[in-house]
Order: structure tokens, then sequence, then C-alpha cells
């Protein structure tokens, strides 16, 4: 692989350059904050522990700076932008700044949220700067839809990089917290300042990082069925369990009949259990469904 130049990220000034020249202002509609920081997209890719053999997507790539990070080092890089100025501009960007790498760029110009395909080899690695109004749902959405990704590294508001990697127990603890688990093995993986992005955002910003698990959650029942448990255990996150699920189940003497067959205290509330326990739930309650419209014997 031939070596970028040295210049080839952008820096406060590129950003702010290419953004005037495109005519673009970061939108809060959209919760764009470009990175303007070399340093800080370099962190972000050994993080992300970005490899030669990596086939990455990253979704909003905005005027191109983490791109070209993930450029230098990846074999593919795939980005997802939904503006249009944005999805126009960076292919010229990337054959302006890295030339040698161009050809293993490519651009989807989609919203991430209906994205069910990539151009090329499947990807191995989603490292993001996600749009924070949008975050939980697109990384939810591209680890559900693409199982290939093995490694996940999204920037994040802070408090929802807390949410996503909070344990059970934690009073930040809710369903980011469970339904990014289904998926991958969650931590934090550090913290970015505010003077790294223009605009400069009100909130702090933290790094995230998924591993995918090696073996799924050992359930009879699907994806599905174990997050309308999860829905319904987290929306009056107060309740008991008995009582929040008992919507889910038909009643709360349903409910109960479940969470006792779970091995799951009635008493308990939503924020105590582990994906697994919220599986083992589902698992009893599409079990006495299934036995409830079984055919009779006729005899």
């Amino acid at each position: 692989m031939s070596s970028p130049t040295p210049d080839a990220l952008l820096g406060p000034a590129d950003v702010r350059d290419l953004a005037a020249a495109l005519g673009v202002r970061p939108t809060k509609q959209r919760g764009q904050n470009f990175v303007i920081d070399a340093n800080t997209v370099r962190r972000i890719v050994r993080t992300a522990e970005v490899r030669p053999d990596d086939v990455v997507v990253e979704v909003g790539p905005g005027l191109g700076s983490l791109t070209l990070a993930l450029l230098e080092v990846a074999d593919r890089v795939t980005a997802v932008e939904i503006d249009d100025v944005l999805a126009a501009a960076l292919p010229t960007t990337i054959t302006a700044r890295m030339p040698e790498r161009s050809g293993r760029f490519a651009l989807v110009h989609s919203d991430a949220m209906h994205v069910r395909e990539l151009p090329g080899p499947a990807p191995t690695a989603l490292v993001a700067n996600l749009p924070y109004n949008v975050a939980v749902p697109v990384l939810l959405h591209m680890l559900e839809t693409f199982p290939s990704i093995e490694r996940t590294l999204v920037m994040v508001q802070s408090e929802v990089a807390d949410r996503l990697a909070a344990p059970p127990g934690s009073k930040v603890y809710g369903v980011p917290s469970v339904k990014a688990n289904w998926y991958a093995e969650v931590k934090r993986a550090g913290a970015i300042g505010r003077n790294v992005f223009w605009p400069a955002p009100n909130v702090d910003s933290g790094l995230v990082s998924l591993v995918r698990r090696a073996e799924p959650v050992r359930t009879a029942a699907s994806r599905q069925e174990v997050f309308a448990v999860v829905d319904a255990a987290f929306a009056q996150r107060r309740k008991t369990l008995r009582a929040a699920l008992a919507g889910w189940a038909g009643s709360a003497v349903a409910a109960e009949a479940a969470l006792v067959a779970a091995g799951v205290s009635p008493q308990a509330r939503g924020e105590s259990l582990a994906v697994e326990e919220f599986a083992r739930i589902a698992e009893h309650r599409s079990a006495r469904n299934a036995d409830e419209h079984k055919e009779p014997v006729q005899q």
C-alpha cells in the first residue's frame, strides 16, 4: 500500500475553507458537528483497531475528516451520507487529497436507516462520528443489517455513550444498553473534547467500542420478541416487571407466569436484568402462546 501524503488529512482551516466553498453550514437538524483536528481522527482509527484488511463502513462522513484517516489504514472505506451537497463533494475531496487511495473509496448517498446493502465486500468494521439525534437507531440498524461487522467504534454524545455501555443496575441502564448488548460486548473507549469540532457542540462526546459477540445470545425467541420485552419493561421503568409487562403479556397474571417460568422475580425492575434474562422472558411468552394455539388432539 502506498503511503498518503503527510498533509492529506483536514485541519481547521481546510474544513472551514471546504465548507465555505460548498456553501455549507453545519445544521442542528442533522446533528452535524465536523471534526477539525487530524490528531483526533487518527486517535479514533487507532482506538477502533482498524487493520489493513478491514472493510470499513462510515456513517455521516460530512466533509471527510474521519474518512481520510480511515483510508490511511483500511483496505476499503464505504461512506453513507444523507446530505446532498456533502455526498456530491466527498469523492472529489478524497481524489484531491488522497488520489492513491481513491479507488478504495465508495459513497452511498442515502439515509443510513434505509441502507440494506453496500457495494463491494461485506463490511468488517463500523467507525463513525454519528449524528447525535439519530445515533442509537442508526447504530442498532447497522449492527442488525450487517452481521459481518465485527468491530464498531462510534463517537456519540457523552450521555448516550454512558447509556450504551451501562451495566445492569446502573441508573442510566436502559433500552439502548440492552439492545446494544444483544449484538456486542460494549464499553466506553474514551472522551472527546468539544474544541475538536466545528461548530463546538454544547455537550461532551464519548467513544463507544462494540465487539460483536462470538456467539449470539442463546434463545429460542427471535430478536423482535426479545426487543418487545425490553421496550415494554422500560416504557414504565418505575413499575415492577409484573406491572410493566402486563400489556405485553396480556395481563399482569400472565406477565407474572412468564417471569416466574423464566426465573425472574415479578417484583424486579427492567434496569436489573441482563439481555439473557429478557431473552428467557420472551421465550416463555412465545412458548405459552405456542401452547395456546396448538390444534386440539383428535381422539
